[in-house]
């Protein structure tokens, strides 16, 4: 097997993992740790030849943009105290501790590299965090906090990383300059991802098409991370900071197929990317038995000590610290999606998994110093970033599911229900109110006019059936049941039509691009 072949294994393992995954009870990242790991035992299999400082920009910046499509800047900033506890406080901390216990435990480890070491491992990973949680029906608070620590904890932590690299190289530490250099890099980050992302939206409108918008959407994560990192920024903020302006401005409500269509083509691009992402961290087992040959109790035992580090001090610091959140919740009028109550704090705990950003890390440590000698320690640090990787990954990662339906930890469906009734009317207000604007410039028979009213309502009870008990319950009943059947049955007049407008695509003279012209009209009209 080369190279090639082992990617389009990954790939391959990608998609069956998803599904594997949802009759097993196991998540898909997990799967793909394990499937990696078996191929890096197999004979057959490769080392992993892909150079360790194009990982991170070849894996993150999609990854990333694929999460941020799925939250808000309006969530960021509502939850603004809880992210930057876990994601900036609790970084440092946990890279304090770790680096304390390395320095302490392994031998000849410098205090540099010691914390080099905590600050690659500090940061759970946003990918492992929101896969794993956003498929166990959390809380959406929970997962909203997760999804928050998970995109902005690596901005400090790689930070904190570069900091100690160039001081284990160069032997040279100011703290004064690593603040600065912290500071600096996230306003270089926050002014190109901003400038990225107006630019973006303006080329988007010149495209007009959908399939050239959706493929700059693919291009703009990367320009936006390779460009703030050769300004001594954060890529990552700055790829944070794109996709948040094109979430709040790139798409307007009347963009149905740029919508349809991006929704699509980032889900595929997150499924792939993510299964790659977590079957190189189960590859990596490779080095891992290179590195520990003859010494494996010694290493496993560092390994197993750092571990327990990181798991203790992230409980350590979130009980108090939700607890102080809560306090200071109770006292302000705020809407702060924080954890109600031990359990979904226990959850949050037990979801700190490490993953794709921590193996880049480590991959990146460079192999000598500025004085010609190996860099300290390499090949340790390395196995125990490993270890302490798969350690959270596959045993939280196995057991929360375990975890969270042992303690009771689910979303309250009744209360999006709510939501979904409340947004389902208000979009029959709209819908009603433009009616009535047509009808003082327009003159509606009555007949129409009617028939248009009945449809701004069926669009309510389309996004939530409930919504038709609060109005004429029985006869809205009825209705909604009607609009069922009429529904179905227009489903399959429209099936028929694909049937016989696809059958003459192989028709001698016809032309296939004018039948799948035919095909999109059509199965966009399924969609409505």
């Amino acid at each position: 097997m080369d190279q090639l072949a082992l990617l389009f294994a990954l790939l391959l393992g990608a998609l069956v993992s998803v599904p594997v995954g949802d009759r097993l009870g196991v998540p898909a990242p997990v799967l793909m740790t394990l499937f990696g790991g078996l191929l890096a035992v197999a004979d057959f299999v490769p080392n992993v030849n892909i150079p360790p400082e194009l990982i991170l920009p070849g894996l993150l910046p999609p990854l990333l943009y694929a999460a941020v499509r799925r939250t808000s800047w309006r969530q960021f900033t509502t939850n603004k105290r809880p992210i930057l506890t876990l994601a900036v406080a609790l970084v440092f901390v946990t890279m304090v501790c770790v680096a304390f216990v390395a320095h302490a435990i392994v031998p000849g480890l410098s205090v540099a590299a010691a914390v080099a070491l905590g600050a690659l491992i500090a940061p759970p990973d946003p990918v492992a965090a929101t896969s794993v949680a956003g498929q166990l029906g959390l809380p959406r608070r929970l997962v909203s906090v997760l999804e928050g620590e998970g995109l902005f904890n690596d901005v400090t932590a790689i930070v904190l990383y570069h900091v100690a690299i160039a001081a284990a190289v160069s032997g040279l530490f100011s703290p004064w300059k690593a603040g600065l250099a912290l500071v600096l890099s996230a306003v270089v980050a926050v002014a190109v991802g901003l400038l990225l992302g107006w630019g973006a939206n303006r080329v988007m409108d010149l495209l007009g098409d959908p399939t050239l918008q959706i493929g700059l959407t693919l291009l703009v994560p990367y320009a936006s991370y390779v460009l703030a990192e050769k300004l001594q920024g954060s890529g990552v903020l700055a790829v944070l900071t794109t996709a948040l302006y094109l979430s709040e401005y790139a798409t307007g409500a009347d963009d149905v197929m740029t919508r349809l269509a991006g929704h699509t083509f980032w889900d595929i691009i997150d499924t792939l990317v993510t299964g790659v992402a977590f079957g190189l961290i189960g590859l990596e087992l490779h080095n891992a038995i290179r590195t520990a040959s003859g010494r494996w109790g010694e290493l496993l035992g560092w390994a197993a000590a750092v571990a327990g580090v990181v798991i203790v001090v992230r409980l350590l610091w979130l009980l108090p610290a939700t607890w102080l959140t809560k306090r200071l919740h109770a006292r302000r009028d705020v809407e702060e999606e924080i954890p109600t109550s031990w359990r979904e704090t226990v959850v949050m705990w037990w979801s700190g998994m490490r993953g794709v950003a921590s193996v880049a890390l480590a991959l990146a440590i460079p192999l000598e110093t500025d004085a010609g000698k190996p860099f300290p320690d390499r090949d340790e640090i390395v196995f125990i970033a490993f270890g302490v990787i798969v350690a959270t990954l596959v045993l939280q990662g196995l057991t929360l599911p375990w975890l969270v339906k042992r303690l009771g930890v689910q979303a309250d469906s009744e209360r999006e229900k709510e939501y979904e009734k409340e947004l389902a009317v208000r979009a029959a207000k709209a819908a009603k109110r433009r009616l009535r604007e047509i009808e003082q410039v327009e003159d509606l028979p009555e007949e129409l006019s009617e028939q248009m009213l009945r449809q701004a309502f069926d669009i309510g009870i389309r996004i939530s059936p409930d919504m038709g008990e609060e109005e004429r319950r029985e006869a809205q009943h009825q209705r909604a049941k009607r609009l069922k059947r009429i529904r179905r049955i227009q489903g399959e007049m429209l099936s028929a039509a694909r049937h016989e407008v696809l059958a003459a695509r192989s028709e001698p003279g016809m032309d296939p691009e004018i039948v799948d012209r035919i095909l999109r009209h059509l199965d966009v009209r399924s969609l409505r």
